[in-house]
């Protein structure tokens, strides 16, 4: 049964029919109830479970990292559901079953702020993953105070290390620690900025693979 909260005219939470009734961020909404498929395994939304499976496995270990990378799309949504419906229109690749991630055209941060120049990265040490970038402080809106924010993410482990408050950009060069069961692996790197009041933050840029040492 459902239930009115402010009169007639108020929004309602429960079930009245085949309606759905309730309230998400002080946000009334009403939705249909879904009449039951006679084939839940069609071609098209087996594939689009699968795109949807892809995307959350890369995005689950950096949730975190997207939180504060999605800061500016959290408009009715989460951060993550923000992430998620980004690279699911922008970084599938491949056909099913065999969808992955084009890193490349993933975002893990998007944003208005200058991105990185010339990001490069290397693994010339045991444990450590180090990235490096031109100062381009001088350019559109970058500051020479904005903050790098580094990812590592290893896809063998489907895990992740990562920084948000990292060196400015005006240093050009931070080194992220990784774990010693990393040695060997290949990783995929990221790199975004963020303001210094943590009020704006960049698109995300991926600058490549590295094999850890």
């Amino acid at each position: 049964m459902g239930k009115i909260n402010q009169g007639i005219l108020g929004g309602f939470s429960g079930k009245v029919g085949n309606v759905i009734g309730g309230n998400w961020k002080g946000i009334d909404y009403m939705r249909v109830k879904p009449a039951s498929v006679a084939n839940p395994q069609t071609e098209g939304q087996v594939d689009q479970r699968s795109k949807f499976s892809t995307v959350l496995r890369f995005l689950q270990p950096m949730k975190d990292f997207v939180k504060v990378g999605y800061k500016g799309y959290a408009n009715k949504m989460t951060e993550f559901n923000s992430a998620m419906s980004y690279n699911l229109k922008n970084a599938i690749t491949g056909a099913y079953p065999d969808f992955t991630i084009d890193y490349a055209s993933a975002l893990i941060s998007r944003g208005s702020l200058a991105g990185v120049l010339n990001g490069v990265v290397d693994s010339a040490s045991a444990g450590n993953v180090s990235f490096t970038w031109s100062d381009n402080s001088t350019d559109g809106n970058a500051q020479a105070t904005d903050k790098a924010m580094l990812l590592v993410f290893n896809a063998i482990k489907n895990e992740c290390i990562f920084i948000t408050d990292g060196e400015l950009r005006s240093l050009g060069a931070q080194t992220l620690t990784v774990p010693d069961n990393y040695s060997g692996d290949q990783v995929e790197c990221f790199i975004a900025f963020i303001s210094e009041d943590g009020t704006s933050v960049s698109n995300s840029k991926y600058i490549g693979a590295v094999t850890v040492a």
